[in-house]
């Protein structure tokens, strides 16, 4: 059996993962008035985030139709795959699994659509994970099994710099985002297994602090990233900060999609990482 292993552009997989093990990603969208924009695509990291703060109105985002995720499916298919995984961000988060399993009524081989319970790294080292599976000949059970595996064991937590940009993506009331400014609350968002969770914390500096104990509280892990929106000197803190808790791991260090990045804000620094088995 020959599976392909199919995503969306929330994964935040670098391009040489992608390529290497030939992952299909159907790209979002993100929309500044009335251009539209496929994330990865035509719209670069860079030019978003120095876009962001001044977007007036403020960017939105898009699941793009089913006939995306079917061009891919097929371009699969036509490979040589006998069956496909669509592995994507969390239902928690968006619509996107809801188009991918329309389209995969439709397609010419079967297709297994697949709840990370995540989102950026935290999706992406599914989507990794299950590549690997596939490349090594296993068959979909086996795939899905360690999927469902490590899908337990997969966190996310990232502290945001401000919470303007959840209010102005309509995630949260202006109210306690006039308020979270105004006591400089700095929120920390949490996922894990498709449940959400939030914290908040007071300063910056404490914020940084309780992203250590955080993923202290997970240790030992098998995969670490740190993930931000555009904030490389706190991402770079926050590795330096964790010091020996990353001693022996590839460390990976993204900037978040744009898609997230448009409800996040610039500034937001976190994690992504797997538990080790117990």
């Amino acid at each position: 059996m020959n599976i392909g292993i199919v995503t969306d552009s929330t994964c935040d997989l670098p391009d040489n993962v992608i390529d290497a093990l030939s992952i299909g990603v159907v790209p979002l969208y993100i929309n500044f008035g009335e251009e539209s924009y496929l994330d990865g695509v035509d719209l670069k990291r860079p030019d978003f985030y120095r876009r962001l703060p001044d977007a007036d109105p403020p960017p939105t985002t898009a699941i793009p139709g089913t006939e995306a995720f079917l061009a891919i499916y097929e371009r699969i298919a036509a490979s040589g795959a006998t069956r496909i995984v669509s592995i994507h961000v969390s239902s928690a988060l968006s619509g996107v699994l809801d188009a991918a399993r329309v389209a995969a009524r439709q397609v010419s081989i079967p297709v297994t659509v697949f709840d990370s319970g995540s989102l950026t790294l935290g999706l992406g080292f599914l989507v990794w994970e299950a590549a690997r599976l596939a490349a090594e000949g296993l068959g979909l059970d086996d795939v899905l099994s360690g999927l469902r595996s490590l899908r337990r064991r997969t966190h996310v937590c990232a502290a945001l710099d401000t919470l303007e940009f959840l209010r102005r993506s309509g995630r949260m009331n202006s109210v306690v985002a006039a308020l979270g400014g105004l006591i400089r609350l700095k929120p920390l968002l949490k996922m894990n297994d498709g449940t959400s969770a939030s914290e908040k914390v007071r300063t910056s500096e404490g914020a940084m602090r309780r992203l250590v104990e955080l993923l202290q509280a997970r240790a030992p892990v098998e995969r670490v990233a740190i993930v931000h929106t555009h904030a490389l000197e706190r991402a770079r803190m926050l590795q330096q900060r964790a010091g020996r808790l990353l001693d022996g791991l590839e460390v990976l260090s993204v900037d978040i999609t744009p898609v997230l990045g448009t409800h996040l804000g610039p500034g937001a620094v976190g994690f992504a990482c797997v538990q080790a088995k117990s």
